[in-house]
């Protein structure tokens, strides 16, 4: 049995098969972890869900940025934008089995046999491994609850910046998602810089990529996490996994298997963003 762990697939679906039997690929033993924005501006977005949800308990989903665009722009709470790929699932005849699979599915994933954590952008250096968990569960439960509609009404937006214990109510929710939805840039207090979505080397001053500050998760826990394509899958610190290889973008799609660290590619050889 190996446990697999892929990156944003953003509506790639061929990749996925691709790199499905690259790795050999097992249902009845093997298991896939995805990290996240599952659909949206590739071709495949519908396609995409729907294999996914195939997959039943073989798949662990964390949900992304682009996952809760689709949940609420399915409730009224959005529009698509110019460069979504949302229709076929929004007018798809199974569109509401889907976006409520989608909607069950948790923010973060921890497995304590292999002592890793997934989220979609990582964990905020101030929170710890209970915390995390805890916090994601909030919001979880609003996605998944009678209320969802009070909750996609106010989820966009940058504000609260940074993590404080007494936040309440949609702005608690809000700083939540941003952090593990969101989060790229921080500085040594948890303060988000959502504005900055470049590389590394972009930050403002008094800013660093998330994980280059030191967390309070365990030292041996082991952080998956995609949504940041232009980290182009290097982080440079040993227990924090950067997976979004930038499918979408005419990147490669990337598999880490946990129980030995070991990294595997396919080619996505068209920029679908620039069609």
């Amino acid at each position: 049995m190996a446990t697999y762990v892929i990156g944003d697939l953003q509506g790639c679906l061929t990749p996925l098969i691709a790199l499905l039997e690259q790795i050999n690929y097992q249902q009845e033993k093997d298991q896939l972890w995805f990290a996240g924005d599952l659909i949206n501006r590739g071709p495949e977005s519908l396609e995409t869900l729907r294999f996914i949800r195939s997959l039943g308990t073989n798949a662990k989903v964390v949900l992304g940025n682009h996952d809760l665009h689709l949940i609420a722009v399915a409730h009224g709470h959005s529009h698509l934008k110019r460069s979504d790929t949302l229709f076929d699932i929004l007018s798809a005849s199974d569109r509401d089995e889907l976006i409520n699979w989608l909607r069950q599915q948790p923010l973060c994933h921890y497995d304590a046999s292999l002592n890793t954590i997934m989220t979609h952008a990582g964990v905020p250096p101030c929170w710890t491994l209970s915390q995390t968990q805890e916090l994601a569960r909030e919001v979880e439960n609003q996605l998944r609850g009678a209320h969802i509609d009070d909750f996609l009404a106010v989820m966009y937006g940058n504000k609260p910046r940074v993590w404080d214990d007494s936040l309440t109510g949609m702005d608690r929710l809000r700083a939540i998602t941003n952090y593990l939805t969101r989060m790229r840039f921080c500085d040594s207090l948890s303060k988000l810089d959502l504005k900055t979505k470049e590389g590394p080397n972009t930050a403002q001053t008094g800013y660093a990529p998330w994980f280059t500050y030191p967390s309070k998760l365990p030292a041996d826990c082991h952080i998956v996490f995609g949504h940041w394509a232009a980290l182009e899958g290097v982080s440079n610190q040993e227990r924090i996994h950067a997976l979004d290889t930038g499918c979408v973008w005419g990147g490669s799609l990337t598999a880490l298997r946990l129980e030995d660290k070991q990294r595997f590619s396919t080619p996505c050889s068209t920029n679908w963003k620039s069609l």
